[in-house]
């Protein structure tokens, strides 16, 4: 038998003012709720839920003493719904830019260390080349970032260089090292560069548990057999270069983050030894053809590290 005729059907009844009605319901628990958040009669609501679950042709809620508990069905339709009005709104809003001359919009998922390090100056240069381009960015641990631009949330992305990028295609982006940041008087400060090895008798502070650079740590403790003595997760460099300026733990930070938060805070920086130290960001897009402003950014940001380059070596 076709799949056709029922896979219509159900297209058919997936209209926004449906969805949001669906929304409702789960969001306030019960269909007297769902009926004054859309300003309808509870029966009005009672019906379009049974003609939206006869279309679909499965159960998306089950009425229980204290309200409504969504079904497995139910709970695949509330995630795709919650992505679906995003992205409505999302249009809504970006056609309402276009209205008022912006040209374009790319969406940008990266991960901290590239937001602070190296995406404010090179976007700044972009935007400034490029008038009547938006650029939404969201920061996102790298995983998160992949996952994200695989699903269509995001034009770009910008993770760390060791990610598992699945299907999508990566570029190289910029280089960087990590160093370990601590009191000018700390014992290890006068080192000019040191192992995590001879670290791990140390407390450390390290950022939330879904970042590269605690996995890395983490990793490298458990190859060698010892314990990471984690005093705390913190979720920036800013968090860990204030906990190490008062003694809580040796923190590991790019080398960028030191140069732009360290001197003021009296850190010392000393480079870590470990070859996944030594790190390269990479540029992260879906296969096939780009929107032409997200392809402008990516060939700016492609760019942006020779550039950087050939700047630092006229100096």
């Amino acid at each position: 038998m076709s799949a056709g005729p029922p896979v219509a059907a159900t297209l058919s009844r997936l209209d926004l003012k449906t969805l949001r009605l669906f929304a409702a319901i789960c969001a306030e628990g019960t269909l007297n709720g769902a009926a004054r958040r859309a300003a309808i009669a509870p029966s009005a609501v009672s019906k379009r839920l049974a003609e939206l679950e006869h279309a679909l042709g499965c159960t998306l809620l089950v009425r229980e003493p204290r309200g409504m508990r969504l079904t497995p069905a139910g709970e695949t339709l509330l995630h795709h719904t919650r992505r679906m009005l995003a992205s409505a709104e999302q249009i809504a809003l970006e056609l309402a830019e276009h209205a008022r001359g912006v040209r374009g919009f790319v969406r940008v998922l990266a991960n901290l260390s590239a937001i602070v390090e190296f995406l404010p100056e090179d976007l700044q240069a972009f935007l400034a080349a490029q008038g009547g381009i938006r650029v939404d960015l969201e920061e996102r641990p790298s995983g998160g970032v992949v996952a994200g631009v695989e699903e269509g949330l995001a034009d770009l992305g910008i993770c760390a260089g060791g990610t598992d990028t699945r299907t999508l295609t990566a570029y190289p982006y910029r280089a960087d090292r990590l160093v370990l940041v601590m009191p000018e008087n700390h014992p290890l400060s006068d080192r000019a560069s040191i192992a995590l090895a001879e670290t791990l008798d140390y407390d450390h502070v390290g950022l939330h548990v879904e970042s590269s650079i605690y996995a890395a740590l983490r990793d490298e403790a458990r190859r060698l057999g010892r314990p990471l003595h984690l005093r705390m997760h913190v979720p920036s460099f800013d968090a860990i270069c204030r906990m190490a300026q008062v003694g809580m733990g040796l923190g590991t930070v790019p080398e960028h983050v030191h140069a732009l938060l360290g001197p003021s805070m009296r850190l010392a920086a000393v480079p870590l030894t470990d070859p996944w130290a030594q790190r390269m960001l990479s540029l992260v897009v879906r296969p096939g053809l780009l929107p032409p402003a997200a392809r402008l950014l990516l060939d700016h940001l492609r760019a942006a590290e020779g550039l950087r380059s050939s700047q630092e070596n006229a100096r």
